[in-house]
């Protein structure tokens, strides 16, 4: 298993907690330019994917981070969108944001844990993961966490970070990933060890059809993926 920090012996999910609390504040300045912002338009994607779920949606934001998908969910007019996160201090930015928008009656992020998700079943219309899969301790628990609260009829939409396939980009964005990233993220972020984990992460996730497969086996159907941007992420959308 995948972790942060490998002198530490406490488990994936506390690391994890860890590493985003050590990097919340210079995570959003990190994310768009790392991303050259492109990040920005994978979300939109992602929200789009929610269309018709159904009229003024009750969603749930899964690994909400500083809340930039939750916020984004708003394009589809939803009642509620209920963001957690298992790092208390990027919800913390999240939270300056909500408040800046005075959004606070419709988006609410609250600390839990996505594997352990505190809510009846059938409660959410539709569920959003932007770049937490990956994160989780145990998948399997994670997804079935989701579609147990998940309603049938419901859909959920992962965006999630993938390895590009086709020369010249795999070339290019293995050296990006695996040499500036780092390098960069280290400086910024004053954590030597959380944008090397990024990219360790990324290369052992069961991406595309790996990934299709767990889905179906927690009971989603009609699960299907689209490379976005030359593969560098993928777009998941499941129904139950």
């Amino acid at each position: 298993m995948i972790t942060p920090y490998k002198d530490n012996n406490s488990g994936k999910k506390e690391q994890v907690a860890q590493m985003f609390n050590n990097i919340a504040r210079r995570y959003d300045f990190l994310n768009h330019f790392l991303s050259l912002g492109i990040d920005k338009i994978w979300r939109r994607k992602a929200i789009k994917s929610l269309n018709g779920i159904s009229e003024n949606p009750v969603i749930l934001d899964v690994a909400s981070g500083t809340g930039d998908l939750a916020i984004a969910a708003l394009k589809i007019k939803p009642k509620n969108v209920i963001g957690v996160d298992i790092s208390q201090e990027m919800l913390n930015i999240g939270i300056e944001k909500i408040k800046k928008r005075n959004l606070q009656d419709i988006i609410q992020l609250k600390k839990g844990d996505s594997e352990n998700l505190e809510f009846n079943d059938q409660f959410f219309d539709g569920i959003t993961v932007a770049f937490g899969v990956r994160n989780f301790e145990n998948l399997n628990k994670g997804l079935s966490e989701m579609y147990r609260v998940l309603k049938p009829g419901g859909k959920l939409v992962v965006l999630e970070f993938s390895k590009p396939r086709v020369f010249p980009v795999k070339q290019i964005y293995n050296f990006y990933f695996k040499v500036i990233l780092p390098f960069v993220g280290k400086i910024v972020s004053k954590d030597s060890s959380a944008y090397t984990y990024l990219p360790e992460s990324v290369s052992q996730f069961p991406e595309r059809e790996e990934f299709l497969v767990k889905l179906n086996k927690v009971g989603f159907n009609n699960c299907t993926f689209k490379a976005l941007s030359f593969g560098i992420s993928s777009l998941y959308v499941a129904n139950k």
